[in-house]
């Protein structure tokens, strides 16, 4: 490990949306649980709006908003 492993992430995750309950963990985050994939989406692209943010969307469906 080089110099970089005493970096500081350049992000920080401002919230977390997922549609499965087990995958909701504490953290110092916004962490939702959404009914539908359609709701998940409206939220996610609401939140990040508000939060003049970026999306990531997750391989396993989730939704990550972070700002760089």
């Amino acid at each position: 490990m080089g110099r970089e492993s005493t970096l500081k992430p350049n992000y920080e995750i401002l919230a977390y949306i997922t549609r499965v309950k087990e995958r909701l963990l504490a953290s110092n985050c916004l962490c939702l649980l959404a009914e539908s994939e359609e709701s998940a989406k409206e939220m996610t692209v609401d939140i990040a709006k508000a939060m003049k943010a970026d999306v990531v969307q997750l391989t396993n469906g989730d939704y990550m908003i972070i700002r760089v």
